[in-house]
């Protein structure tokens, strides 16, 4: 999943009394909306570390605009309470956030770009490397596109559906790690 060294930044981080974590998909209306609500959702009744989470998109098209209905639809049918509004990733975000988790290799790329320093860069993170089973795949590799999740925008909410799962088994490895 990691070098030594985010090795050792995860480890700081899990000892801090809090965790703010910020997700980021391409239009912040369908993915990192879904993981913001299932990770809220599971993390709620952690109190050490406590965990906040965020969510943006790095791309300007549905800032202001609720959740997808189907991303909605989907967090709402898995018993997960949660309302948004979209927003675009910044650099500020940076500041704000321990840990900038990415949906897909394009996501994860356009915010490496706004990186103004290797610390930066240290806290982005694919949000599946925390699925137990992709944690061992390097988001550089050959393999790194299975870490990707899929944009189920304009889709049917079956699709969304599948998102959900794939989010839950990621968000999932995160609780268990953040307890470990």
């Amino acid at each position: 999943m990691h070098s030594l060294k985010t090795v050792n930044y995860l480890a700081a981080l899990r000892r801090q009394p809090v965790i703010s974590v910020h997700i980021v998909c391409l239009g912040n209306i369908c993915r990192s909306p879904i993981a913001n609500a299932v990770l809220l959702g599971l993390t709620k009744d952690l109190t050490s570390p406590k965990v906040f989470v965020d969510s943006s998109g790095t791309g300007s098209w549905h800032v202001g605009q609720p959740a997808a209905i189907n991303s909605e639809l989907a967090w709402q049918s898995a018993g997960y309470k949660y309302q948004y509004i979209a927003k675009q990733f910044n650099s500020g975000n940076f500041i704000k956030h321990d840990l900038i988790l990415a949906m897909d290799l394009s996501n994860r790329d356009a915010i490496l770009k706004l990186a103004k320093s290797d610390s930066d860069k240290d806290k982005v993170f694919m949000f599946t490397s925390f699925d137990p089973n992709k944690s061992k795949i390097d988001p550089d590799g050959h393999e790194a596109t299975k870490l990707s999740v899929a944009d189920p925008y304009g889709g049917p909410l079956t699709e969304f559906e599948s998102v959900l799962k794939v989010i839950e088994a990621a968000a999932t490895g995160y609780v268990t790690w953040v307890k470990s």
